[in-house]
Parts: structure tokens; C-alpha cells; sequence
């Protein structure tokens, strides 16, 4: 297996250099075909015991950082990639998403996004205990500086394409997630032990806020809604709410089944299922997270030049086999590395969706057939 290692000197390993395209200089005619064929291969994916999908993600860099802000740049940014990623062999197509960032349902209990030059926006906590936050006169996302922000930038998406493209929800955070912005990621742990049902009331009011202003988004793009949104492959004939979850590995599996877990889900519930995603080395948490009811998706990173600690693939082989959960395996480097790890995640009664970045679209014919080969 190549030796490739993370390379941290690059602000996104996942991130391909595109051109922005400007809303009446896009394809929107010849993408309508290309996003139909692909939704005809996905359909019949979503709905099989076992198979295949492979994705060559475009994403733009710039979003996902300093640029998330810019309604414009944006827009022209992700256009150029929704472009690009037709050039690439693939089942699933790119798709936009007006909005990157955490932090969107911290600021309904008055956190403040901090802006700092060239990086992405963050927030830290305002609270010193769990307690004070329940005390927090908490308000609808939507009427929040960045909840307006963040719907603005869907009405201008929206109004920029005619609506004719696919797209997605903001960066949606879990709710544990979400409260580690809230409470210091210390004395929250402290008061997972000490206090569960004050923590869990928490997580509640917070997968309450998040519901109301998914379902505000939800109206705001209408039949261009693609599931499960943000860092999963992601398709109109999809379903289940994508939420990261990254503070997982904080803690033990007992305890995230009785404090995390429940929220996780109800943030999913009205929207036909949760998909999971964790940066980082999951693999020992598959048992906690396969228990989660309506679970559809999970998203992990497999080899060194993906994440600064990948996955191992045998453990989801082994747990995701005839579950109908279905992989969303993110795989960064050339043909032969992406379908060394394909090989090793690959069993009959999987459903696999491989997420490629081959720099070259003669590297993704290849990888592309020698994905299908394999999995055939």
C-alpha cells in the first residue's frame, strides 16, 4: 500500500483548483443531463441490498474557509466545481451549498462568530457550565445574524441558478458538537458524568433548534434539496439528515448511548434517517454509532494523504457487510491507492460509495473502472 503521508502544508487535502464561473455563463442545460443519468445510477444504488457508487468530489478550498462568507465568490467558486466535476467519470454529481461553517446554532444562545484573516470563521464558549446555557433565553437560528446570513446566501443561490441546481443544507454540527461550542469541551465532560439529564436537556433544546431551522432551509430550496448534505456524497434521491459528530471519540460508548446519542437522532427523525460523520480515526466507536436508530450513511477517511489519522478498512468491512448502511469512503491519491483501500473495504452486501480527488480525469476513468471491476 503507497506510504503517501498527510501533507500538512496544503489548507485542504481534499480541495481541487477551479475556475469560477459566473451564474449566466454556467451549462445549466448540459448539466440537467448529466445530473439525470447520474440520478437514474443512484436511485437504484439507494435502493439495493449491496453495490457501488463512486464520487469525485470538486470542492472548491476556498468555501470551506475565508471565502465562506462571500455570497458571490461562492457561488462562482462552487459553479466552477459543479463544471469541473463533469469532466470526471462518476455516479454521483457535485452539487452547491450556500453556506461552510460551524457555529450557525451556537449563536442561537448568543455566541459570536470570531473573524480572523484568512481563516474560516469560529466561535468560543460562553458559558462556564451546561447550567447557564439551559438558562439562556435561546432564539430561533433564523433570526440570528448568521441565520440570516446563512438563508440569504440560499435565497441568493436559489435566485442566481433559477433553483435548477442541486444543493445542499449548511454545515450541519450535531447537537454534542454544537454544545462543546457552548460549554468548555472540559467541564461539559465533567457534567456528562455528574449531570446526564441536565446535559441530555441540553442536547435536546439544542436538536429542537436544529430541526426548526433545517426545515426553514428545507423550504428556502425546495426540489433542489440534495441528502444527506455538506461532506457526503449527496443526491435528490437520497435521504437522512449528514450531521458531524466529531466529539464522539470524547467519549466512552455507554455514555454517548445515554447523553449523545438520543439528540443525534432526533435532529434526523422528520427527515428520514441520520448519516454520521467523524474526522479522524472512528473505527473502535462502529459498534456505538451502528446502534443508532434510522443510521443510513456513515462518512470516514481511509489512507495517510486523506486524514491525519485514517481509518483502518477492515473493521467497516467487517461491521457494514448486509447492514444497509451504507460507506462513504473518502480516499485522497492516485489509482493504485484508492483501489488498494477499495479492495480491503470492498465484501458482496455492501453498499459503497468511494469519494475520489484523482488529479487528472484520465486518473478517474481509471480509478472509476477499476472501482467498478472490483466491485462487480
Amino acid at each position: 500500500m503507497q506510504t503517501t503521508t498527510f501533507d500538512y502544508r496544503r489548507a485542504d487535502a481534499q480541495a481541487t483548483a477551479v475556475e469560477p464561473l459566473a451564474p449566466d455563463e454556467f451549462p445549466y442545460d448540459e448539466f440537467a443531463w448529466y445530473e439525470q443519468a447520474c440520478r437514474e445510477r443512484c436511485r437504484a444504488f439507494w435502493a439495493a441490498e449491496s453495490g457501488v457508487l463512486v464520487c469525485r468530489r470538486v470542492r472548491a478550498g476556498a468555501c470551506f474557509s475565508a471565502g465562506c462568507a462571500d455570497a458571490e465568490r461562492s457561488l462562482a467558486l462552487q459553479l466552477g466545481a459543479l463544471r469541473a466535476g463533469m469532466e470526471y467519470a462518476g455516479d454521483v454529481p457535485g452539487f452547491l451549498e450556500p453556506w461552510y461553517g460551524i457555529g450557525t446554532v451556537a449563536s442561537a444562545f448568543g455566541a459570536q462568530y470570531q473573524w480572523k484573516a484568512g481563516q474560516a470563521p469560529a466561535v468560543s464558549p460562553p458559558f462556564r457550565s451546561v447550567g447557564e446555557a439551559l438558562e439562556y433565553p435561546a432564539r430561533p437560528v433564523a433570526q440570528t445574524a448568521i441565520g440570516r446570513h446563512t438563508l440569504g446566501m440560499i435565497d441568493y443561490f436559489v435566485e442566481a441558478t433559477g433553483g435548477r441546481l442541486p444543493m445542499s443544507l449548511t454545515d450541519t454540527q450535531s447537537p454534542l458538537n454544537v454544545a462543546t461550542l457552548l460549554v468548555a469541551v472540559s467541564e461539559f465532560l465533567l457534567e456528562c458524568v455528574d449531570a446526564p439529564d441536565r446535559v441530555r436537556k441540553l442536547l435536546g433544546r439544542i436538536a429542537e433548534l436544529q430541526v426548526d431551522f433545517v426545515r426553514e432551509q428545507q423550504a428556502r430550496i425546495g426540489d433542489a434539496l440534495v441528502w444527506p448534505g455538506h461532506g457526503f456524497s449527496s443526491s435528490r434521491e437520497f435521504c437522512g439528515l449528514g450531521q458531524s459528530d466529531d466529539n464522539l471519540l470524547t467519549m466512552s460508548g455507554p455514555m454517548y448511548d445515554e447523553v449523545a446519542a438520543p439528540s443525534f437522532w432526533a435532529c434526523g427523525a422528520p427527515f428520514r434517517g441520520v448519516a454520521f460523520h467523524s474526522c479522524g480515526n472512528w473505527s473502535g466507536r462502529l459498534p456505538v454509532i451502528r446502534r443508532l436508530p434510522g443510521l443510513r450513511v456513515v462518512d470516514a477517511a481511509f489512507g495517510p494523504a486523506t486524514d491525519p489519522r485514517p481509518n483502518p478498512p477492515e473493521p467497516f468491512a467487517a461491521a457494514l457487510t448486509g447492514t444497509g448502511i451504507v460507506l462513504n469512503a473518502r480516499i485522497v491519491g492516485p489509482p493504485e491507492t484508492v483501489l488498494e483501500y477499495v479492495r480491503k473495504l470492498w465484501r458482496p452486501g455492501m453498499q459503497l460509495i468511494v469519494v475520489t480527488y484523482c488529479e487528472t480525469p484520465a486518473e478517474q476513468a481509471e480509478v472509476y473502472e477499476g472501482i467498478h471491476e472490483v466491485c462487480g
